[in-house]
């Protein structure tokens, strides 16, 4: 990559994998990348799950049905902390959410670095996804990554101008 611009234009949500194994140099990557990434007062309510064991990758799906998904020879697993995110004092709006979101952008842009697909999966069953992983407390999945090496290629973004989606005042 020349620059962010051009990461960030070669990133897409990846739905295919190969049975590829994830080098595990580059595992420490990714998560060294998220471990670096800012928080509001610096909270770092985070904790991220890599979930590589075959019992777990095997069951991890259960809470996302979809096929594309369990071709992925691994998952990190992006999860919150109220009890130790920041709280803005004027309306107690919690930035748990906000902090692991932007973990989670370093990981998927991270991994499209190192040559490696990369997708944002949200829309799960919560609280199957807790119980598998054995979460408890204030601690919950914001986001499952499945990474691996990419089968398939990235279609043409379609995204809104700047004209429409700025104001300058």
């Amino acid at each position: 990559m020349k620059n962010f611009l051009d990461l960030v234009k070669s990133r897409y949500s990846s739905r295919s994998y190969s049975d590829r194994a994830v080098e595990s140099e580059k595992i420490e990557y990714l998560l060294e990348c998220a471990r670096l990434a800012p928080s509001a007062v610096n909270l770092q309510p985070w904790h991220f799950i890599v979930v590589e064991s075959e019992e777990k990758r095997t069951r991890l799906p259960e809470c996302y049905k979809r096929e594309w998904l369990r071709e992925a020879p691994l998952y990190i697993v992006v999860c919150a902390d109220k009890s130790q995110s920041w709280k803005r004092r004027k309306d107690n709006y919690d930035h748990a959410d906000i902090d692991a979101a932007i973990a989670i952008e370093h990981i998927c842009l991270a991994a499209t670095e190192q040559g490696l697909g990369s997708c944002w999966v949200c829309n799960f069953d919560v609280e199957i996804c807790s119980e598998i992983l054995g979460l408890e407390g204030d601690v919950y999945p914001v986001a499952i990554i499945p990474i691996g090496y990419a089968n398939d290629e990235p279609t043409e973004k379609k995204r809104k101008s700047l004209d429409e989606i700025t104001s300058r005042i």
